[in-house]
């Protein structure tokens, strides 16, 4: 059985058993930590609130979860995020920022958004993308971390589809070990050695593209949903997936 279908089989083990949903919350604690330290952009601890709402948020993917849904890790990401996302904007009410979903209170239960001219889509394209830019520009901060640049990526992207698949295989690895997300956003550094030996994949295949490996990897796991619905897209179109 591999990792992944192992993952799935403890997520639905743990629907119907809360003991086993608890363990398996305390076993991701570290994949947990690491996406909600990205969204905060620092370390959290034990006494952060965003921390248990990261850990709320991985027991309610765990509950919403279907194989519909792809990889599980890819989703609980999304979930957190989303999670943490509503909690700032709550947060943000408290400071007189009023949020376009929040209701009017009037007798048909309307939003503010409900309310926007339906002739706002271009400033809605605007905002989508402004969004795209400020993604751009913060993958790209964070690949700076990594000593990677877009054009290194560019140029060190796989050309020949048996290239292609090892690399997606050592992606889908790394995925569904969430220690080996934790240990490379700690270290900076790809542990190619347990890429290796876990995925079977070719050594100097991977420390030829290993560039393209973090990128995927920050891109696949870490939130950036624009980017990342594009890249889906696109490998869609050539036939491929990372889930």
């Amino acid at each position: 059985m591999t990792n992944q279908h192992s993952i799935i089989q403890q997520v639905n083990d743990a629907k119907e058993n809360v003991a086993l949903a608890d363990e398996l919350i305390r076993n991701y604690l570290p994949f947990i930590n690491a996406e909600v330290s990205r969204f905060l952009n620092r370390f959290v601890s034990e006494s952060d609130d965003e921390l248990s709402i990261g850990m709320m948020a991985f027991h309610e993917a765990i509950l919403g979860y279907s194989n519909s849904r792809g990889a599980f890790l890819s989703y609980a990401a999304m979930t957190i995020k989303s999670r943490l996302i509503d909690f700032k904007r709550s947060e943000s009410r408290h400071y007189g920022i009023v949020s376009l979903d929040e209701s009017l209170d009037d007798e048909d239960d309307s939003t503010l958004y409900d309310k926007v001219p339906s002739n706002v889509g271009d400033a809605l394209e605007e905002v989508r993308v402004q969004a795209t830019k400020e993604e751009i520009k913060e993958l790209t901060e964070v690949l700076n971390d990594f000593g990677v640049s877009l054009s290194d990526v560019a140029d060190n992207s796989p050309k020949q589809d048996r290239t292609l698949e090892t690399c997606k295989r050592v992606i889908r690895y790394a995925k569904d070990n969430p220690e080996i997300l934790e240990e490379l956003l700690q270290t900076k550094k790809l542990p190619l050695k347990k890429l290796i030996e876990g995925s079977q994949a070719d050594r100097k295949t991977i420390e030829r593209h290993r560039k393209y490996v973090v990128t995927m990897l920050l891109i696949l796991t870490n939130g950036y949903d624009i980017i990342r619905g594009h890249l889906v897209n696109v490998l869609r179109e050539k036939g491929g997936s990372y889930s």
